[in-house]
């Protein structure tokens, strides 16, 4: 009795001389020394307050047997309009990103250029209109579209056969000053062992249709017939597909496709393989430089409306006394973003890099890729994100150079949410479950349309990073990253960490005042 009258009396002078800014546990002890109801209550959100701070280990645990590495994961979760306690698994460490960087260039894309920025691709002529005839040169002033495609092209040059146009009595010139490229490119060491893959293509101002040629290849009761899309003059194919009776349709890697590079800068492409009938088979491949490409789509689209070009191709800066024709102008920047990050374009993203490069640049600025991931350091700085150790390299992660950190991507993200143009950026992500790159992940466990995560693929290179939604309804900015040699399994560790913030939130626990009615206070 007498111990029990000092452990009383020492919880009362507790409850009533601490200072307010005490951790109000303290306040909780003495409920539970006076109250066994409370007492349970208050023991229950204890534990489930440990559990909150046990959720970052638990995190860290099932990646190191998942991995074999306490380092390989770095993860940074956030709550940004509810209860919840923030998380970090070495998130202080620079890792690789992969496809996750796009968040970065998208988002400051739309900060920067606004999202209602437009490209414009202007068709000019120092010559003049003398019946069906044009009696000069065709200028095409390019201004860095990431999106310029084969259906636009064709719309805008449909104006040309419409004006009663029908010959060209000059060259086709093309513009692709608008871009500064010193030097090139940063090259990117790929172990896909085929240098002419879509994800591959290099940004530039002369960039239409993003480079590539679709080929197929369809059997049925005459044979094999192939061909391409765009149907370019310089690109054709040597079709050794043999045709089979009906049967079930193969996949695209048992047909093999060899393009074959000639000096007249012409290229051949050898398909081989066996094609039961009424199936097809299909594949792109980007085979041409950029100048190549789109000198030719054009005069391909051009003789397809029955527009000759007498003159041949040149590639200069368009005169002064050029006069406008016709333009051709692009979707908004928030139509690119969504197309940019839904789809992991990598081409678009560096497009968008080099444009954020050519509207910022200054006077001493010679390269765009360098002009704009200064802007882009300088923007995030003023925003208060301590960018030390970042390397934004391409603006794409397609790189083997880039680097943040978790928690400086997270950061970005809460930034991100407090933007005007935070729907933009959201809309562009995939859906957990539904579309994009995130369509075939977190099936059938209940948090389909939960979350929008761009995710990131490299070798040795797993990434997520986007918003998602726990089941309480709180939204939580989520960046993780495995980099491990090798990174096979690293997604299935990511999805752990999104299947567990949805249904195991650390959200913690607080102490609320106490009602009138003298109950005590309450566990919420």
């Amino acid at each position: 009795m007498l111990i029990q009258g000092l452990q009383a009396r020492t919880c009362a002078s507790r409850c009533v001389t601490s200072p307010k800014r005490l951790v109000l546990a303290i306040a909780a002890a003495c409920t539970m020394a006076s109250t066994p109801a409370l007492a349970q209550e208050s023991s229950t959100a204890a534990a489930a307050f440990a559990e909150s701070r046990l959720w970052a280990s638990q995190i860290k645990d099932y990646a190191n047997k998942s991995l074999n590495s306490e380092q390989a994961l770095s993860v940074a979760a956030i709550p940004l309009n509810g209860p919840g306690i923030e998380q970090y698994v070495n998130a202080d460490e620079l890792m690789s990103p992969g496809s996750i960087m796009k968040l970065v260039t998208t988002y400051a894309a739309l900060e920067l250029l606004g999202p209602t920025h437009h490209w414009n691709t202007d068709f000019l002529t120092d010559g003049s209109m003398v019946g069906d005839t044009l009696q000069g040169n065709l200028y095409v002033r390019f201004g860095g579209d990431p999106k310029l495609t084969l259906e636009r092209l064709w719309g805008t040059l449909r104006e040309l056969r419409s004006m009663g146009i029908n010959r060209i009595e000059g060259d086709l010139v093309l513009d692709g000053s608008y871009f500064r490229v010193d030097g090139g490119f940063p090259a990117f060491e790929d172990n896909g062992n085929n240098p002419h893959a879509p994800f591959l293509v290099e940004p530039s101002a002369y960039l239409t249709n993003l480079n590539l040629l679709h080929f197929q290849v369809r059997a049925d009761e005459r044979g094999t017939q192939a061909w391409t899309t765009p149907d370019l003059g310089e690109v054709s194919i040597d079709n050794r597909v043999t045709a089979l009776p009906e049967g079930p349709c193969p996949a695209r890697s048992r047909f093999d496709w060899k393009p074959v590079f000639h000096n007249d800068h012409r290229v051949t492409v050898q398909v081989t393989g066996e094609l039961p009938q009424g199936c097809r088979t299909t594949t792109y491949l980007s085979l041409l430089p950029h100048e190549r490409y789109s000198a030719s789509l054009i005069r391909s689209v051009l003789s397809e409306m029955g527009v000759i070009v007498s003159g041949g191709d040149r590639f200069e800066t368009t005169p002064d006394e050029a006069r406008l024709v016709m333009r051709t102008t692009s979707p908004d920047l928030v139509t690119m973003v969504r197309d940019i990050n839904k789809w992991s374009s990598n081409v678009m993203a560096r497009q968008m890099l080099l444009t954020i490069g050519a509207e910022f640049r200054k006077d001493d600025e010679q390269d765009d890729r360098v002009a704009g991931i200064r802007a882009i350091y300088d923007w995030l700085e003023g925003l208060g994100v301590n960018t030390a150790g970042m390397v934004i390299d391409n603006g794409a992660g397609l790189t083997r150079h880039g680097r943040i950190t978790a928690r400086q991507g997270a950061q970005i993200l809460q930034h991100a949410w407090n933007s005007p143009y935070s729907s933009d950026l959201m809309a562009s992500m995939p859906i957990i479950a539904m579309d994009g790159t995130m369509s075939r992940r977190l099936r059938n466990t209940g948090m389909d349309g939960q979350g929008r995560i761009k995710t990131g693929y490299l070798e040795h290179v797993r990434s997520i990073a986007g918003f998602t939604r726990d089941d309480r309804n709180t939204t939580w900015a989520i960046v993780g990253m495995v980099n491990n040699n090798p990174a096979w399994n690293g997604q299935a560790v990511l999805d752990r960490v999104l299947y567990s913030l949805h249904f195991r939130p650390p959200v913690g626990t607080s102490l609320s005042q106490s009602p009138a009615d003298g109950s005590g206070p309450s566990i919420q």
